[in-house]
């Protein structure tokens, strides 16, 4: 039998992030740095208190999880956690420099969770559940494993025409067929920034109806230059398809795509918008 486009997307999705851990550990500073605005909402409404467990699914470099360790303390924990083996390593190698010894390390499926029912806290899941292959089980998980009055927190991107620093380049790559449109319905970076559907979603799962935030955030570079390195090598399958493209054909993207944006450049640098969807529910 043949798999699902559902089954295919998985494999595809885990050695994307499989092939992407190192670069995203190399520019891990950067990420913190342009992620803190988002980090700060997502742990603040959570609110920890110390003694909780926490778990953090889709963890990537694990820093939203590290802040909010600090406020769980010695006696809690926070479970870290990426269904790419690669991607939990980067995050425990980042945890370990930190000198941070309250976070617990795992590979997880948020589909399918090796958790205890009513055994965490509160739930942080950064730029996740929209790449998931099925958020309605995701989030059905993380009801199941959320005790009751536990908080989950998540951002998700707002739509394309918000968010010019992925959807151009994306509009770009398919153009040149490196990749497909994107088929209405499946799971990819644009996937939840419909307000109705994660509300659908979340209360579908078991939640209440969620508070949703608007966060508009620009993302400086020093030149567009920069911005297309950045983005060439480390946003997702656009990345992981760019890898097959000759020298000759990046730079003939690079020039189309730099007068297709070329409103965003001035006196101090590239400046790209990018809007994310903030959720609370509980």
């Amino acid at each position: 039998m043949a798999d699902s486009p559902l089954d295919n997307y998985r494999k595809q999705s885990y050695e994307t992030w499989e092939t992407l851990a190192n670069v995203w550990a190399a520019e891990r500073d950067f990420r913190t740095r342009t992620s803190d605005d988002v980090n700060t909402w997502l742990v603040g409404k959570l609110a920890p208190e110390p003694g909780d467990t926490l778990l953090e699914l889709a963890a990537g470099n694990g820093e939203t999880g590290f802040i909010a360790a600090a406020s769980v303390g010695d006696q809690g924990k926070v479970i870290s956690t990426d269904f790419s083996p690669q991607m939990v390593e980067t995050a425990r190698s980042a945890g370990e420099e930190r000198g941070l010894t309250n976070l617990e390390y795992r590979v997880v499926d948020a589909e399918h969770m090796e958790l205890g029912d009513d055994s965490v806290d509160g739930v942080i899941c950064r730029f996740g559940y929209m790449l998931m292959a099925d958020p309605a089980a995701a989030l059905a998980e993380t009801r199941r494993v959320l005790r009751p009055g536990g908080r989950l927190v998540f951002s998700v991107w707002g739509p394309p025409d918000r968010n010019p620093w992925v959807s151009r380049l994306g509009r770009l790559a398919v153009e040149r067929g490196l990749m497909p449109p994107p088929e209405p319905g499946m799971p990819g970076i644009f996937a939840l920034a419909d307000q109705d559907r994660i509300r659908s979603l979340v209360t579908g799962a078991g939640f209440g109806e969620p508070q949703i935030d608007e966060l508009a955030l620009v993302w400086t570079f020093g030149s567009f230059d920069e911005y297309f390195d950045f983005a060439a090598r480390s946003v997702g399958p656009v990345a992981i398809a760019m890898r097959e493209v000759s020298e000759a054909d990046i730079l003939k993207m690079r020039d189309v795509l730099r007068e297709r944006m070329s409103e965003f450049e001035g006196d101090e640098g590239f400046r790209v918008p990018r809007l994310c969807l903030n959720v609370v529910t509980q």
